[in-house]
C-alpha cells in the first residue's frame, strides 16, 4: 500500500504538475478504481489538492512537511543572507540554491526578479542535472560512479564527460541556458561542507545584458565559498 501511496505522488515529479485521474492511473500503472481510492485518501490527508479545473496537484500539507527536511533547513537558514546579498550585487537577477538528489537537482531555494523568474522551476523543482549550471556543477563534483551512471541513464550531449571535467578544475560552470528564454546565463559555484564535499551550488541566471564571466563569476565563487564557511562554522558551533 505505501508503494502505491508513494507512486502517486511520484506521478507528480514530471513537467506536467497537474493532473487529471486518467493521467495519474496512466503514470502509475494502476486500475482507474485503485487510483480514484489512493487519491481520495490524499486529499483528505491533505498530500493532494483539487482545483477549480477539476486537475490534482500537491497540496499544501505535502509540501509544508517536505519543507522541514534537515537537509533542506539547514542549507536554506544558513544560505538565506548570502543569497540575497547575491541577489543585490548582481543586480537583482535570478539566485539559486540547488542540491542533488540522485541524477536530478532539486530546487532548495529561488530569489528572482519577473524578468527572469518565469522561466525557473518553483522550489522543490526537479531537473535532469546536465539542464543547468548548477546541476553541472553538483555532477562535476559527484564523483565517477554518479558520473558514469548518469551518462548510461541520460547519454546527453556529446562532450559532458570532458566538460565536466572542466568545471571540476575551474570550480565554476559558465553556459547558456539550456532551457527558458533565449539569451541568458547560468553560472554556478560549490557550495561545501565542513568535510569539504560538495553538497549544493549556487547560481544566477542573468539576462545577456547582465551577463558576463568576469562580472558574475567573481561574485557567485564568493558565495560559494562564504555560504561554505557558514556552514562550516555550524556544523562545528553544533
Amino acid at each position: 500500500m505505501t508503494g502505491r501511496v508513494l507512486s502517486v505522488l511520484d506521478a507528480f515529479a514530471g513537467e506536467r504538475r497537474r493532473l487529471t485521474l486518467s493521467d495519474i492511473s496512466r503514470r502509475t500503472g494502476m486500475p482507474l478504481a485503485t487510483t480514484h481510492r489512493l487519491v481520495g485518501e490524499l486529499l483528505s490527508w491533505g498530500a493532494l489538492e483539487r482545483n477549480r479545473n477539476g486537475r490534482y496537484e500537491i497540496g499544501l500539507h505535502l509540501w509544508a512537511v517536505a519543507a522541514m527536511a534537515p537537509r533542506r533547513l539547514e542549507l536554506r537558514d544558513v544560505a538565506m543572507s548570502f543569497l540575497q546579498g547575491l541577489h543585490r550585487r548582481t543586480g537583482r537577477q535570478q539566485v539559486r540554491l540547488t542540491v542533488l538528489d540522485g541524477l536530478e537537482t532539486v530546487l532548495v531555494e529561488r530569489i528572482g526578479t519577473p524578468d527572469t523568474d518565469g522561466a525557473g522551476e518553483p522550489v522543490g523543482g526537479r531537473r535532469p542535472a546536465h539542464a543547468t549550471g548548477d546541476g553541472l556543477v553538483l555532477l562535476a563534483y559527484a564523483g565517477a560512479t554518479t558520473q558514469e551512471r548518469y551518462l548510461a541513464h541520460h547519454a546527453p550531449a556529446t562532450g559532458l564527460r570532458r566538460m565536466l571535467a572542466e568545471v571540476e578544475e575551474a570550480g565554476l560552470a559558465v553556459i547558456g541556458r539550456w532551457h527558458g528564454p533565449a539569451g541568458t546565463v547560468s553560472v554556478a559555484a560549490p557550495v561545501r561542507d565542513a568535510t569539504g564535499e560538495v553538497v549544493a551550488a549556487v547560481s544566477v541566471v542573468a539576462g545577456a545584458a547582465a551577463a558576463g564571466r568576469r562580472v558574475l563569476a567573481p561574485v557567485v565563487m564568493a558565495t560559494g565559498r562564504a555560504i561554505s564557511q557558514a556552514l562550516c562554522h555550524r556544523r562545528n558551533g553544533a
